[in-house]
């Protein structure tokens, strides 16, 4: 295993973050996480056995010093899926990455990696289903969200002359713990499916937080890895109806009325919502951004470089990772 010593984890209290962490100290490997004051206050002491924790505002050098000093790595998981506006969504996916990354300048100049969960969001749709997105085309981000993910790869890329990086770009993640993709399952099971856009024509790409998370390792203890960027996804791109007949068992529907919303209604009711926000300061469902994510029809990103490089094949299909989690929805009352 090439990436020994303590593993600082931030987001840790997140979908991913969390089973991050459980699966690090599965492992056997040494855990530090970092959690914000607004976070820590919502927890017990020692949330989790064997993990130590610091806890650090983004905004305070001191502190993010005693969070980085002494790791062998970093992974860096934290972030904000939703916003008000660019400003929001730069504090949350731009600055936290430069001013983790000052401070290892500062304490901890030896770093071994430094790896950046960054988004599909970042590189933006495919002009195709297949091959879809790949690590050497041209970004081209769609929304704010995109946008700031990108800006916060630049950000790491400018340290990387002086600390080992690699970013991984997921798409869409699903799994026991997520609640951005339960809403769907909750159309599905009061009989219906929402959609932007020409649904039938959609693919997107999806992956298991579980193998998202093996990917993640193998990109960390790959020393070929540093300098590098991967999509760590399916292999492929799925159609609603592979999501819907994955859904089926378990649910219960029998037939399921799909509404498929009109590019110019779904404009309207983003810039309509969006303006709500803006005065509430509060984020919105859907907004001009949002609704631009949602049209798309190739939310596909390719595998190639993964496998080719890291050894890694997404093995978990949607007619077994979707039913696992819609059960665990049920157990913990969700769904």
């Amino acid at each position: 295993m090439f990436m020994d010593g303590v593993i600082l984890v931030t987001g840790s209290t997140g979908f991913i973050g969390s089973r991050m962490v459980d699966a690090l100290v599965g492992q056997g490997r040494r855990v530090r996480v970092l959690l914000r004051p607004e976070s820590r206050s919502t927890l017990s002491a020692g949330y989790r056995e064997g993990v130590e924790e610091v806890c650090a505002a983004y905004g305070d050098p001191e502190a993010l010093g005693r969070a980085v000093s002494g790791v062998a790595s970093i992974i860096h998981l934290a972030g904000v899926t939703k916003a008000v506006d660019e400003a929001g969504f730069a504090e949350g996916n731009v600055r936290p990455v430069e001013n983790l990354l000052e401070a290892v300048k500062r304490h901890n100049p030896g770093l071994g990696r430094f790896l950046l969960v960054s988004s599909l969001a970042a590189m933006g749709p495919a002009s195709s289903p297949s091959p879809g997105v790949m690590e050497s085309d041209r970004p081209r981000p769609v929304s704010a969200y995109g946008r700031s993910k990108l800006l916060g790869e630049a950000v790491a890329r400018r340290h990387a002359g002086s600390v080992p990086l690699t970013i991984v770009r997921p798409p869409a993640v699903y799994g026991p713990g997520d609640r951005d993709i339960l809403e769907v399952f909750t159309m599905m099971k009061n009989g219906y499916l929402l959609s932007a856009g020409p649904g039938r024509r959609q693919r997107f790409s999806m992956i298991h937080v579980d193998e998202l998370i093996r990917g993640i390792l193998l990109a960390l203890d790959s020393e070929n890895a540093a300098g590098q960027d991967y999509f760590i996804t399916s292999p492929r791109g799925y159609a609603w109806d592979e999501v819907i007949a994955a859904a089926r068992p378990v649910l219960g529907f029998r037939r399921l009325l799909r509404l498929n919303l009109p590019k110019p209604l779904v404009f309207g009711l983003g810039a309509v919502l969006g303006g709500v926000a803006k005065l509430t300061g509060c984020p919105a469902l859907i907004n001009k951004d949002k609704a631009n994510e949602l049209v798309q029809d190739f939310w596909v990103c390719s595998p190639e470089k993964a496998e080719r490089e890291l050894g890694f094949t997404a093995s978990i299909p949607l007619e077994t990772g979707v039913p696992e989690t819609l059960v665990w929805y049920r157990q913990q009352g969700w769904l």
